[in-house]
């Protein structure tokens, strides 16, 4: 059987962003991923800083038990991107049959099979202050073929060009759960009070321009929930 990248298996703890923000869950954060984000909170995923064990799905599902798995059922996969590795398939369906419930969140760059099994779907497009460029050919297609699912659109915004892009990206998908939440600008920052602080700020911010904004009707605004209490702290 193949062998999975894992850089952490942490839990349970919330779930800190998007449309499952405050579920109690277990982290799966697989090695790797497809984009270079100029602000990513989790850079370690692909710049060497950390490296990956490779564990078979069995090695993994025994640490989540070890964990709690039973006091929870709920496991979201991170990265990176954890959709770089189609060996994810077993552990997934293994989970699944032992009834519990998985989250996942990509940029919908790489497609696997094994999204039919996932309950949860966030899609995060990157804005412009990450440095990346969207496909929005690809985009289109992602959201097309997750209609039979539970899935959303989440956009990480830093400043006016990125609520341009998210209003952008309201506007083509109107019928899409929809969620913005305001980034963290500084990723290394190690007092965790005055990062609160910061991102408080940060989501007055964002809840202002929102409130204000005749496009953003039917959207949801968020904090990102674990940095306000353990702020760039890894494994939590």
């Amino acid at each position: 059987m193949r062998k999975i990248p894992v850089l952490e298996i942490f839990g349970p703890t919330i779930q800190g962003e998007g449309m499952m923000i405050g579920r109690k869950t277990l982290f799966v954060r697989t090695a790797g991923c497809d984009y270079r984000c100029s602000w990513c909170d989790s850079a370690f995923t692909w710049d060497g800083s950390q490296k990956p064990i490779m564990m078979t799905p069995d090695d993994i599902i025994e640490r989540l038990e070890a964990l709690g798995l039973s006091r929870t059922k709920h496991v979201t996969l991170s990265g990176g991107n954890p959709l770089l590795h189609a060996s994810l398939e077993p552990l997934v369906t293994s989970l699944k049959a032992q009834g519990v419930q998985l989250t996942i969140e990509t940029q919908a760059t790489v497609w696997q099979n094994w999204l039919a099994y996932i309950d949860d779907i966030t899609l995060s497009p990157k804005p412009p202050s990450s440095g990346m460029k969207i496909d929005y050919a690809v985009l289109d297609v992602w959201v097309a073929s997750l209609r039979e699912k539970s899935f959303s659109i989440k956009i990480v915004v830093f400043d006016e060009q990125d609520y341009t892009f998210a209003k952008q990206l309201y506007t083509r998908y109107p019928n899409v759960p929809f969620y913005v939440q305001p980034g963290n600008a500084d990723v290394t920052a190690t007092d965790e009070r005055q990062t609160a602080l910061n991102l408080l700020a940060r989501y007055e911010w964002l809840v202002t321009k929102v409130s204000a904004c005749e496009v953003m009707q039917n959207v949801h605004v968020l904090p990102q929930l674990h940095a306000l209490v353990w702020g760039n702290r890894q494994g939590v």
